[in-house]
């Protein structure tokens, strides 16, 4: 049993250049292989909000800290974001909803196309963001790239995407479920490399139950696929990070889900990775990657329309954040990062680490 799971991890962090319909991206790249000199300025996108979830405006810099590895770091620029962005050349953020057919079964899949479609006809219709649609399946993935706040016409585009009948599903073991892991991260490889080249803030909205987690007692790894871990893990949290993608999970299933282990179980992987040593395939699960970025999970409720309805509220109200990363003793050094308000009860939101060069 652990050999098969080895050859299955094998196969699954093969280098791979994802199937991506229309997309024009170049590779996913890291600020480390991209210049011999890394541009050591970091920007966070930070959202704070009370206990009920409702943004807290109107705070000044002299509010907030920011902690590098527990340390304080100075603050080099400061912006309020209300309604509008931050300069005229910078465009609104952008909703990138994302249906996930490879990883939810056909009734649910059915499920969301309902829901969808109400939150895109709230207010008739009348988006209060630009949203894209990307709607994910394992015989291609169809793309709107043209952002638009008419949800009546991005209703009719949903509508054309077919479907169709799923080749890969749960019942066909562990070998589908590294399939569908594969797809998975081949996809949102190529969001990323995408947005890359594109300014301004994302929010990835994924619907999906997540990728399978592939973790277990039964897994062996060898020091090589450790180490390809672990690049995949650096690689991801750079490059969201410089896409400006905050991402997104929304589980379709709902209460069907709630209270058993499996919604919570991605909990255990939310500290940052420090080195290859320490990986885990569950490192890459969409929730962790989710709350990393700075972005939320939800899966206690078959409200669908509200959740999206909630992701894309982040857009509305945050405070832009910039400091000067310390150089690093080594490649791919993980700083955990920390802001805090001096606010009771405040709630904050933001990526929770980075990986520093040298």
């Amino acid at each position: 049993m652990k050999r098969l799971f080895s050859l299955i991890l094998a196969l699954a962090f093969l280098p791979c250049a994802a199937a991506f319909a229309q997309d024009t991206s170049k590779p996913l790249t890291t600020r480390s292989q991209s210049a011999a000199t890394p541009n050591r300025q970091i920007t966070l996108d930070v959202q704070v909000t009370d206990k009920s979830g409702s943004p807290i405006r109107g705070l000044q810099q002299s509010d907030f800290t920011l902690l590098d590895d527990k340390h304080p770091q100075a603050i080099t620029s400061f912006y309020a974001v209300t309604g509008h962005p931050p300069s005229p050349s910078d465009p609104p953020v952008e909703i990138i909803l994302l249906v996930d057919n490879v990883n939810s079964g056909p009734q649910t899949v059915a499920f969301e196309r309902n829901q969808i479609r109400q939150y895109l006809l709230l207010n008739g219709g009348e988006l209060p963001h630009p949203v894209s649609l990307v709607v994910f399946t394992d015989d291609g993935t169809r793309v709107q790239k043209d952002p638009s706040q008419d949800g009546k016409a991005l209703a009719t585009l949903y509508d054309q995407y077919q479907t169709g009948l799923r080749s890969i599903t749960r019942s066909q073991g562990i070998y589908g479920a590294a399939e569908r892991f594969d797809l998975s991260l081949k996809t949102l490889t190529s969001i990323i490399s995408y947005e890359q080249s594109r300014p301004g803030r994302k929010l990835l909205v994924w619907i999906s139950p997540g990728w399978p987690l592939l973790s277990g007692p039964n897994i062996e790894l060898s020091t090589r696929q450790e180490q390809q871990i672990f690049r995949s893990i650096v690689n991801y949290s750079t490059s969201l990070r410089d896409a400006r993608i905050t991402l997104y999970s929304i589980d379709p299933l709902g209460l069907a889900d709630a209270g058993g282990n499996r919604i919570t179980f991605y909990e255990e992987f939310l500290k940052g990775v420090p080195s290859y040593s320490r990986v885990d395939p569950a490192d890459l699960s969409l929730q962790v990657l989710a709350v990393q970025s700075g972005g939320a999970v939800y899966n206690s409720s078959n409200d669908l329309s509200s959740y999206i309805a909630k992701c894309a509220s982040d857009a509305t109200s945050y405070y832009i954040l910039t400091f000067d990363s310390q150089p690093a003793d080594r490649p791919d050094e993980y700083h955990s990062l920390e802001v805090k308000i001096g606010q009771h009860g405040a709630i904050v939101r933001t990526r929770t680490g980075y990986y520093a060069q040298p």
